[in-house]
């Protein structure tokens, strides 16, 4: 009788500890569920930073390339020959060499920057300043609807002397 109370007791741990263990691969699998998650909140962060630093660098580029067309003609735009009025979106019409050069300014910068970038060129006799400004709402996120649209605007400036 002794023998028989035994075994009844060593069959109830065995079944305990294999419930045990159950609720461990359960607390992992929710641990690692969570940890990818947040793997993927970062990789979705990485690739909207990355988004970002690309519009930039391609605003960077272009005010640098209407420089060049500028210092190509560089008595025309010493008269502010090419200014342009500042948050200009739409290209120019096409009448004449400045006018065809910043109408190709603009169509670049919607086909690199952003397809609703906007620029402005004001020179003096020597001092010139390109303004590129673009819309990056997809690299902010915020709740709050107003101040998103305030943040989400970018903007890239370079002065130099012709």
């Amino acid at each position: 009788m002794h023998h028989s109370l035994k075994r009844s007791g060593g069959f109830r741990g065995r079944a305990g500890a294999a419930g045990v263990g159950l609720v461990e691969v359960l607390i992992a699998i929710l641990i690692l569920s969570f940890g990818m998650l947040g793997l993927a909140a970062m990789q979705a962060t990485t690739l909207r930073n990355s988004q970002s630093a690309m519009q930039r660098s391609q605003a960077v580029i272009q005010t640098y390339s209407i420089l060049d067309a500028m210092r190509a003609n560089l008595a025309v735009a010493r008269i502010g020959g090419y200014n342009l009025p500042a948050n200009t979106c739409t290209a120019p019409d096409r009448d004449s060499l400045p006018t065809k050069d910043l109408a190709d300014w603009i169509d670049a910068l919607h086909a690199h920057v952003d397809p609703n970038a906007c620029g402005s060129v004001q020179c003096g006799s020597h001092d010139c300043t390109i303004t590129v400004q673009w819309d990056d709402s997809r690299a902010t996120h915020s709740a709050d609807a107003d101040v998103a649209a305030a943040e989400t605007s970018r903007k890239v400036v370079t002065e130099t002397r012709l």
